[in-house]
């Protein structure tokens, strides 16, 4: 009986032994069971847009043309005909010159504008001397204003007479100024290696004043329906990028070439067809094969 009472103490503390064993082999698989759950992600839908190759500058204002004004004749200004700001023709009267001298009588004489514009500065006032040597007023041609940028020679082979350029300025910041190349100096500066551009650009309303600060962009090339996505989606280093594809809740990895870059978005050159369902959010926790939550983003 003692030894039957031993066999059953035995017996019962194996099968607690067991008992045992088995739960802390359920509590090492619960973790890998967590781990497969369905990972969040968001994704963006490959399209077909419009995406431009474009260089960026900064660069003064200047009038089509402005020139100062001199006097013929010396002599005292007796008259102011045109103020700041008034519109002025070719060769009409800004003031006039009272120049008589003693013993000695002559008739007023004018001074005239060289050419069409505004009077931009009036440089003397009622009553002051002038001679021919002093200016004594500034006029501009606003129908038209020029931005001169100096770009580096590299950039040469893809510019030329006749492209369009986006000029902006602090003054309106929700308006861009359309302007075309006109003119690409022969000569390149071999102290900068730069080339003079000049840009050209319509301004009848007189919006754009000269000596403001402009932002211009030259658009150098034009790509038509290339494949776009969010530069969020790309991972690893340029020549070896990848993204991850989502299809059918799976995630899948994709070897892809980027191309340029406009603002958030990267041209995808080669790797991905549009409808593909990319992940922008999310990606850094995926492998091949990992099963998602899909959250479509609206970009």
């Amino acid at each position: 009986m003692k030894g039957m009472r031993y066999y059953r103490i035995v017996t019962a503390v194996g099968v607690l032994c067991l008992a045992c064993c088995g739960c802390q082999k359920k509590e090492m698989t619960a973790p890998k069971a967590v781990g497969e759950e369905a990972i969040p992600v968001k994704v963006v839908t490959v399209k077909a847009e419009t995406i431009q190759e474009y260089i960026d500058y900064v660069a003064n204002v200047k009038a089509q043309e402005e020139t100062f004004v001199y006097p013929k004749v010396p002599g005292k200004i007796v008259e102011k005909v045109k103020q700041e700001g008034d519109s002025v023709a070719k060769g009409e009267t800004i003031a006039w010159i009272d120049r008589d001298e003693v013993g000695l009588t002559f008739e007023k004489a004018a001074v005239e504008a060289p050419l069409t514009g505004m009077v931009a500065r009036v440089l003397v006032d009622t009553g002051a001397n002038v001679s021919p040597q002093a200016p004594v007023a500034l006029i501009v041609d606003m129908d038209r204003v020029r931005v001169f940028l100096d770009m580096p020679e590299k950039y040469l082979p893809s510019i030329s007479a006749g492209m369009n350029a986006a000029v902006s300025v602090e003054a309106y910041p929700d308006e861009v100024f359309n302007g075309t190349i006109t003119r690409i100096s022969p000569m390149v500066d071999t102290a900068t290696r730069t080339c003079q551009v000049e840009i050209g650009i319509d301004n009848k309303e007189h919006k754009l004043r000269s000596g403001m600060y402009a932002k211009v962009k030259v658009v150098t090339r034009e790509y038509k329906d290339a494949l776009v996505v969010l530069k969020e989606a790309l991972l690893g280093k340029d020549p070896q990028q990848y993204v991850y594809v989502i299809k059918e809740h799976k995630a899948s990895v994709r070897d892809v070439k980027a191309g340029v870059r406009q603002g958030p978005f990267v041209q995808i050159v080669g790797g991905l067809t549009v409808g593909d369902k990319v992940v922008i959010m999310g990606q850094q926790r995926l492998r091949e094969g990992a099963a998602v939550i899909v959250e479509e983003n609206g970009s």
